[in-house]
């Protein structure tokens, strides 16, 4: 059998069950509306939550490190990719998450990998929520540690799990902050609490929180008012950049620079994505009118689709999954909503278990009024015509 033949039938498998995936094409900046294979439409699956990917702040930064210190880092943080923007980015990271120190990573999920494959070792345990990330399944997969799961944010549960894992030498709880297709906030007081009282670790991917959550968007340890041994994060995501992090300890980031493939043999982020997530930091540190712009929109879009009989998941953050529930319908959902203009794909699994198909809706600060009555019209619509509410 020719390989494509066999990997047709696998792709087949895949089309029948509604879950086949393809890529769009998007011209132009980040902003709400763009043109998406060749048709205006109106972004609602950004995680560009501040807006700030293109912001002219940080296109400005880029540009004048662009023009400094080239295209590329040309290699490895530790060959000759290093440079004073790498260490000033770092620098401001731990000053924002209010750390010792942090590094950085070509992206979060590579600082997922390279915390979780290095840190753990043969006789310790890792406890992970059930709706982790993929970085951080894939981390614990590549540890030398044993996995055990448990039911998402359910802390009785996790005491449960912490009770019976007591045998092993070191114990690392790792959790999401903000849990990306559900919108969930791990209660990381509650998580930290358990974990003193099981001298257990806590490993935190702020990714869909920083810059989002806490007063001054420091993320989930903000929050909550509380602080995890370890914080993973992006700039890709409310930073507006590009890469990834690991702040902690002096001691920690000095370990992972030793131990860390992901961070040992990556080629290093350019010098002027440094720079633009730097000014970026600094925006979110002086203002929080985007912030706040940012909430109104999620308390109205939230009830608004709740008062129209939708089931909503998640807590208050701008990730808003509205649950469809089979696939090929929440395809067909999505396809509707681009043809009145609205993008916003179809969430199928195995992303989300199966019956959990859903349109997960990403709210940005530069969405506007006009946006959101549109939204809220066509998914009125589109309900009845379908019959979902």
């Amino acid at each position: 059998m020719k390989i494509d033949s066999w990997l047709n039938e696998r792709l087949d498998i895949v089309k029948e069950a509604g879950v086949h995936r393809n890529l769009r094409s998007m011209n132009g900046a980040p902003v709400p509306e763009r043109s998406i294979d060749g048709k205006n439409q109106t972004v609602w699956s950004s995680n560009n939550y501040l807006g700030l990917a293109s912001d002219r702040r940080l296109i400005d930064a880029a540009q004048t490190a662009l023009q400094q210190f080239g295209t590329g880092s040309s290699g490895s943080r530790l060959t000759t990719g290093n440079s004073v923007w790498h260490e000033k980015l770092e620098k401001k990271i731990a000053s924002f998450k209010r750390t010792e120190a942090a590094l950085l990573f070509s992206s979060g999920y590579l600082a997922n990998v390279g915390v979780l494959s290095s840190l753990p070792e043969k006789e310790d345990v890792i406890l992970s929520d059930q709706l982790n990330h993929a970085s951080m399944i894939d981390g614990c997969r590549l540890s030398k540690a044993d996995t055990v799961v448990y039911r998402h944010i359910d802390m009785n549960d996790l005491e449960n799990k912490l009770n019976e894992t007591q045998r092993y030498q070191r114990r690392f709880i790792v959790t999401d902050g903000v849990f990306s297709m559900d919108g969930t906030i791990a209660p990381l007081d509650q998580i930290i609490s358990l974990a003193k009282r099981y001298h257990a670790f806590v490993v935190v991917d702020d990714a869909h929180a920083t810059g989002v959550l806490g007063d001054s968007g420091r993320g989930t340890s903000e929050y909550f008012g509380v602080c995890p041994h370890i914080v993973i994060g992006t700039l890709s995501k409310a930073v507006g950049a590009e890469g990834g992090f690991a702040a902690g300890s002096a001691v920690f980031i000095d370990f992972l620079l030793n131990h860390a493939r992901t961070f040992i043999f990556q080629t290093a982020i350019p010098p002027a994505s440094c720079a633009a997530a730097h000014e970026a930091f600094n925006i979110i540190e002086a203002s929080r009118e985007k912030r706040q712009l940012l909430f109104s929109y999620i308390s109205m879009i939230r009830t608004s689709l709740k008062n129209m009989g939708y089931v909503v998941k998640g807590d208050h953050t701008p990730i808003i999954p509205v649950v469809i529930g089979d696939a090929h319908k929440t395809v067909i959902f999505a396809e509707k909503l681009q043809g009145k203009g609205i993008y916003a794909p179809a969430i199928r699994p195995p992303t989300v278990a199966p019956g959990e198909s859903r349109i997960r809706i990403t709210i940005t600060s530069d969405h506007s009024m006009g946006d959101i009555d549109d939204l809220l019209k066509t998914f009125h619509s589109i309900g009845k015509e379908l019959h979902i509410i």
